[in-house]
């Protein structure tokens, strides 16, 4: 059976998406953006910044579903321009220093609000 999560410590979607969902099992979140739970867009700021805004933002929707950084298992990250990578890595792996997931890390078209990336993961609940 699909949960919906939600909590106020993230920006609320803002379409027709959850923040994200979960079969019991596994949590997808939507993507996340530098956008903090009070509406600040952060798309001004260097990319290791708006990165850590991503993940606290994901750490929140996580957190909500009881799961934490640990439980993640595959992470998407979509980045404006691909030569903010080494930057965004940096910011990224002080989050994850132990054990980190998978991940894919591309460079697309355009993001939401002008944004330089977004984050989104996959974990377990288990």
């Amino acid at each position: 059976m699909k949960r919906i999560i939600d909590t106020d410590d993230a920006p609320a979607a803002v379409g027709a998406y959850s923040q994200a969902t979960s079969n019991g099992s596994l949590l997808f979140t939507a993507g996340q953006i530098p956008l903090t739970a009070d509406g600040e867009l952060l798309d001004d700021e260097p990319i290791a910044a708006q990165t850590e805004q991503a993940l606290y933002n994901l750490d929140a929707i996580l957190d909500e579903a009881g799961a934490s950084s640990d439980d993640i298992l595959k992470v998407s990250v979509f980045l404006a321009d691909i030569d903010d990578f080494e930057a965004m890595n940096e910011a990224y792996a002080n989050y994850f220093d132990d054990e980190p997931p998978a991940r894919s890390a591309v460079e697309v078209g355009a993001l939401p609000k002008g944004v330089g990336v977004e984050i989104e993961a996959i974990a377990s609940l288990e």
